[in-house]
């Protein structure tokens, strides 16, 4: 009976997604957002479904979705998460633990990243007590050099911590060759990147250690979610303690003694025998995600060959259809790169008649969403006027997008017919101020 309800129910939900529908694009009144989730009917009765079960905490869907997610990307191990910033976080906390010896991470060593970028690339170096060394990027690819980075390398830098710009990579393949041969840790943040490929390898695949981000913006979502990926096992351990308290047990939640050896263990200071269940090896946290998100996740992840292509196909339409535009410095993909694009990027040139402000404000007034480039140059921020840090070189790259980038959407829900609506915007906006 119970089992005959179910089915009923989920039929029932499948027919409410077909009923709703979509509404038709009416340009200038139905909004262009710069991200989105492409949500269908399988997604909804995936959520459904897994509410029907209870599956309220971390458990059976999790761990599905953990071994599709490494099996999709090619890694052996990964761990949901509550959201990317916290696969940022778990990620680079994970190489200060003391089961890495000699080359954990201890206050005060180095770790470089990018000035113009997300803060959640940076804020783990700053809370785990270390110190960011900050390289700038290059304008068109939004993206730092192997230059740039092997120029920064000095006697306490210990790690590399850099994100794929709007799913555009950086030469991960150099600066990983390069990190190897200084014997420095990289943590390749592909929240924005995910399906994008370096020399016909998949992004997130180059580091000891990777992010991804299931935010409604990315590539696939799990509403909040993220995950940490690694192919090292030693790695994987540590971070799954990390994100599960701090604990030294590896038995999953409501599982007992995996190891044979719960009371059998005599570990710190503790009573011989305490059970393994309460030991902690690291300083931790709880950052488990759910299996609703897990579900969700699973059904999204079958579709990112698909939308790919759509970022992919959306991405090169919104160029063809702005070349020749005069102030407005286009982007490229990295040589050698095949982007899955997080969204498009424009820099209004040095000595055109608009600023950003202006352009931003007309395509804002015309229904058509609009970011900066995230934080553009992070030194300047107030979160980060007295905290510890070095610059090596200059930023005058990440300035100017400060001051003068913007980006705009080219997600898979959005149409051919909202690609042209925004680049004749924009073209007419541009004509105007000749």
């Amino acid at each position: 009976m119970a089992s005959d309800t179910r089915t009923l129910i989920l039929e029932q939900v499948r027919k409410y997604h077909q009923q709703i529908g979509t509404k038709p694009f009416v340009p200038g009144e139905t909004p262009i957002t710069p991200t989105g989730a492409d949500l269908d009917e399988d997604d909804r009765v995936a959520l459904v479904k897994a509410a029907l079960d209870m599956r309220i905490a971390a458990g059976a869907y999790s761990r599905r979705f953990e071994l599709a997610l490494a099996k999709t990307v090619g890694l052996r191990k990964a761990h949901f998460v509550n959201s990317g910033s916290s696969a940022n976080l778990v990620a680079l906390t994970a190489l200060t633990s003391p089961l890495l010896g000699r080359r954990r991470l201890l206050p005060g060593d180095e770790v470089i990243t990018v000035a113009a970028g997300f803060p959640t690339t940076v804020n783990p170096i700053v809370q785990n007590r270390l110190i960011p060394v900050f390289v700038d990027i290059e304008l068109s690819t939004y993206n730092t050099t192997l230059e740039r980075v092997a120029e920064a390398i000095g006697p306490k830098t210990k790690a590399i911590m850099i994100a794929h710009a709007l799913g555009n990579p950086f030469p991960v393949a150099e600066i990983a060759e390069l990190a190897k041969e200084k014997g420095l840790w990289l943590v390749e943040d592909n929240c924005d990147a995910l399906g994008s490929t370096y020399g016909g390898r998949l992004t997130g695949t180059f580091g000891d250690l990777a992010t991804q981000s299931f935010y409604p913006a990315h590539h696939i979502t799990t509403g909040e979610g993220g995950s940490v990926l690694t192919d090292n096992l030693q790695l994987a351990r540590i971070v799954e303690s990390v994100r599960d308290w701090g604990r030294d047990c590896w038995c999953e939640p409501g599982e007992d003694d995996k190891c044979a050896r719960r009371f059998k263990w005599t570990l710190g200071t503790l009573p011989p025998g305490y059970d393994h269940k309460y030991i902690f090896s690291h300083v931790g946290y709880n950052m488990k995600a759910t299996d609703l998100q897990a579900a969700l996740g699973e059904t999204q992840l079958r579709r990112l060959p698909e939308f790919g292509a759509a970022r992919r196909r959306n991405w090169r339409r919104m160029r063809d259809g702005l070349l020749g535009v005069e102030g407005l410095r286009l982007p490229e993909p990295t040589p050698g790169s095949d982007p899955s694009w997080f969204g498009f990027v424009l820099t209004v040139e040095e000595g055109a008649p608009f600023e950003r402000r202006d352009i931003v404000a007309v395509l804002e007034r015309a229904g058509i969403g609009t970011r900066q480039l995230f934080a553009g140059n992070l030194t300047r921020h107030p979160a980060y006027r007295k905290e510890t840090y070095r610059v090596a070189g200059d930023l005058t790259n990440s300035d100017i997008v400060t001051e003068r980038t913007f980006w705009i959407g080219v997600h898979p829900v959005i149409t051919a017919e909202m690609i042209d609506y925004m680049t004749s915007t924009i073209r007419e906006f541009v004509a105007g101020c000749a």
